[in-house]
């Protein structure tokens, strides 16, 4: 009996589809998140009998086949990649996108990762970083005495430095974009990674064809839907009840089976 095994592949695909859940309503409130959703595959199926196969010397043939399959697998977490709600900050170094793109972090290894995430701070040399301290790319240095900073639609960064009446341009924000943003690897501390999934990196201007502009003193929510989650995680407790369900009759039948004198 296959029961046993194909029961026990839901189940497992079950948890694997309660973990995606549970990581995205802890992260209901981080900034920039984009929640996930568990995809499943069926696993080969055992041919009892083929579809087509003859069934008499006349010639009649078998209209359907008997194909068992042996149950489910996960196949990956595709990442829903909507645009969150924006909400105001009191920080003028807050960025949110409002569109498509990614800000552009240098890692401390050298490379490079990418992140909805803008709520940007300064470094003690005045650098824009990250939370973790990750520097922006392109380098902006705000300089000492700024009392004003202002980032327009278009990423360009000025500062009002002591009392002059015109601002001073410090650089320009550049955003990533990617042809398969589902593609992007997840690393933590809000930061993702470009893999041979997801493409080269296309670096652009925000207010570029296709890509989204920045807004100054906001952040991006994250677009976990939490009703949804919750009845998704109810759904998707009752099929592992189901599958549950289905171990125990067949372990019930097979005690039947063994009771049989």
């Amino acid at each position: 009996m296959k029961a046993l095994g194909i029961a026990a592949t839901g189940m497992l695909a079950q948890q694997t589809n309660v973990d995606v859940i549970a990581n995205n309503i802890a992260n209901a409130n981080t900034t920039g998140f984009k929640s996930g959703r568990a995809a499943f595959q069926d696993l080969i199926y055992q041919s009892v009998n083929s579809a087509g196969a003859l069934t008499s010397e006349e010639g009649t043939a078998r209209p359907v086949g008997t194909d068992i399959g042996l149950g489910v697998q996960a196949a990956g977490v595709i990442r829903h990649n909507t645009q969150g709600g924006l909400v105001q900050t009191e920080n003028q170094l807050d960025m949110a996108i409002d569109g498509n793109g990614y800000f552009i972090v240098n890692r401390p290894d050298g490379t490079q990762a990418y992140t909805r995430d803008g709520n940007f701070q300064l470094s003690g040399e005045g650098q824009l970083v990250t939370l973790n301290g990750y520097e922006v790319e392109p380098a902006i240095v705000v300089p000492e005495l700024t009392r004003q900073v202002e980032i327009n639609q278009n990423g360009v960064v000025m500062a009002y430095i002591e009392n002059e009446a015109e601002p001073v341009e410090l650089g320009q924000v550049t955003l990533a974009t990617f042809l398969n943003q589902a593609g992007l690897k997840p690393m933590g501390d809000n930061l993702l990674a470009a893999t041979p999934a997801s493409g080269e990196p296309v670096e652009a201007t925000p207010g570029d064809p296709g890509v989204g502009v920045t807004r100054q003193g906001y952040l991006e929510n994250s677009n976990v839907n939490i009703i949804q989650q919750i009845t998704d995680l109810i759904s998707a407790q009752r099929a592992y009840e189901m599958n549950s369900k289905a171990i125990e009759t067949a372990d019930q039948i097979m005690t039947t089976t063994n009771q049989i004198k």
